[in-house]
């Protein structure tokens, strides 16, 4: 036996626009292209936010680590 659809909206299913916001002259996926190529989001841990507070911190650090692990390739490759 099928259970029937609620005829009642639920209250997700309620307009919660504001009428001050006109989205009618709006172009879809007009900046997705350049949002995709520009930003690489990365959640840090909480545990990490002491020593990685900012995205300056963790970039100093991984600039830091690509230096280590490019020495170590190319002594393995030789």
């Amino acid at each position: 036996m099928k259970k029937r659809a609620s005829k009642r909206k639920t209250r997700a299913d309620r307009d919660t626009m504001r009428p001050e916001y006109d989205f009618s002259g709006g172009v879809r996926g007009v900046t997705a292209a350049r949002y995709r190529e520009g930003s690489n989001v990365v959640v840090v841990d909480p545990d990490l936010l002491d020593v990685f507070p900012d995205s300056e911190s963790v970039s100093h650090a991984l600039r830091a680590l690509a230096k280590v692990i490019r020495r170590a390739r190319g002594k393995q490759s030789a």
